[in-house]
């Protein structure tokens, strides 16, 4: 199982990059940025705070890095057109050297659709739209034209130049439901979810019968998770942080606690976890030196 990052996007851009760099040299695997324009509520409540634009930000992660493979977690399709999402991917694809993931979502953060004025549909049309945008986001990084006549988006003999320089640029899906997971398998070639072990087995599984169901091998797509990750020097440490504000998101524990749990991820199937740096600290220093923690305590002696 490989292991990547995950920066918070409220970050300074210099702290971000710096971040990124780092995990490129310790041999991590990818880095993922969130594409959101303000903090969650979980409601209408609007909440200011700083979010760095994420398709701004790609493009320098692209350039200052050499080895991690990058890309949202994810982009909505309420938010995005498919022309949009394709051409960018395929440049930074261009200009990572061929490294980058087009994560893709339904969209789902109430505030900022309503503060920006975007529509957020009901489920199943929300869904509705996002089988289409995704088929033909694929089309239009697999194929030398596009044309595509749906109920939400028409393409007329429409090109996507220059190509990426993957072929294919994988496409990657984070969700939950059952039609999105099917959807998924069809037309994606990577799956995300968030999870403790024992929710994201249960996800895995569900996924895997998506696959069955539209007839792919569940092998064939490349699988990842995140959690918040505390490392904790003794087990009541670790009992203080899951009953913390970040629990229900959150593993914890000792090394060999943390070793043994991350096992279990690499025995349900998962190809990739993703370790945010939502709670490892406020400065850099901080956040650098829990990734190190990690990354020598834990992920070395898997």
């Amino acid at each position: 199982m490989k292991f990547s990052v995950w920066p918070n996007s409220a970050n300074p851009t210099s702290d971000i990059l710096a971040e990124t760099s780092w995990a490129d040299e310790h041999g991590f695997h990818g880095v993922w940025i969130a594409d959101h324009y303000m903090p969650n509520t979980g409601s209408e409540e609007i909440k200011p705070g700083d979010l760095h634009e994420c398709w701004a930000l790609l493009p320098a992660v692209a350039v200052t890095t050499s080895n991690v493979r990058l890309g949202p977690l994810v982009s909505p399709t309420s938010v995005h057109h498919p022309a949009l999402l394709a051409n960018r991917a395929a440049t930074i694809d261009h200009l990572s050297g061929g490294r980058m993931v087009l994560g893709l979502g339904a969209g789902w953060q109430i505030n900022e659709h309503l503060a920006y004025g975007i529509e957020l549909q009901a489920p199943k049309e929300r869904v509705d739209r996002f089988e289409e945008a995704i088929e033909v986001t694929r089309s239009l990084l697999n194929d030398e034209r596009t044309t595509f006549d749906g109920e939400y988006y028409t393409f007329t003999d429409a090109p996507a130049d220059p190509p990426a320089i993957q072929s294919p640029l994988p496409i990657l899906v984070g969700t939950g439901g059952p039609r999105m997971l099917r959807i998924t398998a069809r037309f994606a070639d990577e799956w995300n979810t968030w999870g403790t072990v024992e929710g994201a087995a249960d996800r895995a599984a569900a996924f895997a019968r998506a696959c069955e169901q539209v007839g792919v091998d569940p092998s064939s797509k490349w699988t990842s998770v995140q959690a918040l990750v505390a490392l904790t020097d003794t087990a009541e440490q670790a009992d203080e942080a899951l009953a913390g504000p970040f629990g229900a998101r959150l593993i914890a524990g000792t090394a060999e606690s943390l070793c043994e749990q991350l096992a279990a991820y690499d025995e349900i199937g998962f190809d990739e976890f993703i370790v945010p740096d939502f709670n490892l600290g406020r400065s850099l220093e901080q956040r650098l030196e829990n990734y190190e923690r990690l990354t020598t305590e834990v992920i070395s002696q898997l």
